[in-house]
């Protein structure tokens, strides 16, 4: 099985930064893209930014200039660095892997981490 954990999430106010992580284990061969979702208080989970093994990148609109992704290879890592937060980026951030090769898992599933709080106080 590939598990997924994230840390990072917390409490700061408007302008501030945070920086969340999120590393998967497992016996693991390669993961196609790795990336970030959120789900806003009341609303559906929503792409925030997503990093191929490639180096592509794929950002919303909402977040572009002020956020970014990182990938560490060697380490099944995944970083969303989050400068100049907003009110509105408050919600519960999901770590999420796709195009997995591990052992003992189907090639090509996906996988979540149980979710990080990050709350932007005004």
């Amino acid at each position: 099985q590939v598990q997924l954990v994230e840390s990072g999430g917390g409490l700061v106010q408007a302008g501030g930064s945070l920086r969340l992580s999120c590393v998967a284990s497992g016996t693991i061969f390669s993961i196609n893209a790795m990336g970030w979702y959120r789900r806003p208080p009341g609303k559906q989970r929503e792409l925030v930014a997503i990093l191929t093994d490639s180096g592509r990148t794929n950002y919303a609109d909402s977040v572009k200039g002020r956020f970014t992704i990182s990938r560490d290879n060697a380490k099944n890592a995944v970083y969303l660095q989050m400068n100049s937060l907003k009110p509105e980026d408050t919600a519960v951030y999901y770590c999420n892997a796709q195009g997995i090769s591990a052992a003992y898992v189907d090639y090509g599933s996906a996988a979540w981490g149980q979710g990080t709080q990050v709350t932007v106080s005004s």
